[in-house]
This record gives structure tokens, sequence and C-alpha cells, in this order.
């Protein structure tokens, strides 16, 4: 099998990895244990991993003037990020969930524009306008079956995640194009930890652990190990070999995982607002990361400068 074979399997495997990660972490929030307790096991599980292989890897220095980036990226990337995400998915379902995560592509064009000053085209920012009303219906009426309590706020809360996402992807970009990656991930966890350990300490501690059934167990394992940990190292690989256009392409794969598995488990349901939203958000997408007065691969050069 060739490496962009390989790489392609790892990007699928991402994908199926997060998708299946909407449902079982909303096994676990919040029956068993809050969503601000459940990421500081995420995180500081996460940054033990990261740490100790690091120990394994190339040392590199990190100049102290990209330390205030780093900061700003365990802000964006891991605390504010996840906090949102995971208390959203505790009042929402996991397809309105996974649903509205496919607008981060269209967030981070957004803010390029904004803190890049890149061009939009028309077409572009039809998309995005399409993307926000399929957003806005399923935020307003994307109700769901089960334990969404406030799906409401559940969505609008996956929504913000999904911008802090998009500031993390453009901060951590020079980050990624000056250090090897494990360089600076460790420190990107561990300003993390130190973000999310005011919010999550007291819930982490209010949790009975005798009444937590094994299999809740084996469930938060899987989102620290799994759904953090691996899934970032087989991000490396696919970057290493995919062009950035390609790979940001599997995102939109995970709704489709997130779905089946969710409905074959009994715990979402499809409805026409979530189905009509989907469609929206999909064509805004379509129309916001292609370009028709361009060929294939000028549009790819295009959409990676």
């Amino acid at each position: 099998m060739s490496k962009r074979n390989v790489a392609l399997f790892g990007a699928t495997i991402v994908s199926v990895i997060y998708g299946v990660t909407f449902t079982i972490a909303k096994d676990v929030m919040p029956q068993y244990i809050d969503a601000y307790g459940f990421i500081l096991l995420r995180v500081s599980g996460s940054m033990l991993l990261f740490w100790l292989s690091w120990l394994f890897m190339p040392k590199e220095r990190i100049a102290f003037n990209d330390f205030p980036r780093i900061v700003a990226a365990a802000f964006f990337g891991v605390a504010f990020n996840m906090l949102t995400f995971f208390k959203g998915l505790s009042l929402t379902s996991p397809i309105s969930a996974s649903v509205i995560m496919v607008t981060t592509p269209m967030i981070v064009l957004v803010l390029s524009a904004i803190i890049m000053k890149e061009r939009m085209r028309n077409r572009m920012v039809s998309g995005i306008v399409l993307g926000l009303i399929g957003t806005a219906f399923l935020i307003l009426y994307g109700q769901s079956i089960g334990s969404a309590t406030n799906a409401n706020l559940g969505n609008m809360l996956v929504f913000v995640n999904a911008v802090s996402y998009g500031f993390y992807l453009i901060i951590v970009k020079k980050l990624m194009e000056k250090y090897n990656a494990f360089t600076f991930v460790k420190w990107v966890y561990l300003f993390g930890f130190l973000m999310v350990l005011p919010f999550g300490w007291s819930q982490f501690t209010a949790v009975d652990w005798s009444v937590v059934p094994e299999s809740i167990y084996w469930k938060i394992g899987f989102v620290v190990v799994i759904s953090t940990f691996v899934t970032y190292l087989l991000n490396l690989i696919t970057m290493k070999e995919l062009k950035p256009t390609t790979v940001a392409v599997f995102i939109y794969l995970q709704p489709l995982f997130a779905t089946i598995f969710a409905i074959g488990l009994g715990k979402d349901e499809l409805s026409l607002v979530k189905i009509l939203s989907a469609i929206l958000i999909f064509v805004g997408v379509y129309m916001v990361t292609s370009s028709p007065q361009t060929g294939p691969k000028e549009r790819e050069t295009e959409l990676e400068k």
C-alpha cells in the first residue's frame, strides 16, 4: 500500500473515531460525570501521553517569543474549545453536534479574511450565508430525543466551539511550520490543562466512582486515548502525505458516521429540520471550498494560500 493510500485510510479512520466520539461522550455526560469534569480528565490524560511521547522524539527548543502563540493555541484549541464542545454536547444530540462542526472550514475562511486579510469571492460569501442559515435552523429548531436537555443552548455552544477551533487552526499554522508537532503540542496541552483545572476540578471530585459502570470507564478511556491522542498521531501522518485541502474534506464524513452510530444505538433520530439544515450547511461548504472559475489543480493551490 502506498504512503498516500495509508494517509487516506488514516484520515478515514480519524473521521470514524470522531463520528463515534459524539455518541460515546454523550453516554458519559452528564449522567456519570459533568462536562467540565470530563474535559479535565480528557486534557490531563492527553497531556501525560503527549509528554511521555515527547521523551522519544527529537528535541527542539521553543523560542521565548513563540510562547504567547502557544498560550493562545491552548486557550482556543484546548480550553475554550473543549469546554464549550463537551458542555454543548451534554445538552444536545450527537447528530446535531456533528452537523454543526461541519461549519469549521467556513469559519476558518471568514476568520482568515478578517485576521489575515484574505480576499473572499461573492460565491464564498453566499456559501457562508447559506451555511449560517442552516446552522441557525439547527440551533433554533433541531430538537432531539433522549437526554438532549437543552438542544438550543447545546447547539449554540457547539457552534461557539467551532469558531474557537477556527481561531486555533489559524494560530497554530505558524507553529506547525516552525517546529516538530510534539515539540509544542505538549506545551499546548499543559497550558490547556491549567486553564480547564479551575472549571473541572469541582465536577471531577464530585463524581462517585463507585457507582460508575465498567463500560463507562472504557468509554472515558476511549475519549482520552483514542479520540484525542491517537487521532492527533493519525492526523500527523495524513498531513505529511496529503494536501490540507484533501484532509479538510474528511471532516464532512463525521456527520455520516455520527448519524449511523447514533441511530444504530437508538441515541438519536433524524428529523426534517436536521436534514434540511444539513443540506444547507453542506451546500454552503461546497460553495465556499470550490471555485468554478479554476481547474482542480489551480483550485487546490488557491485554497491553500
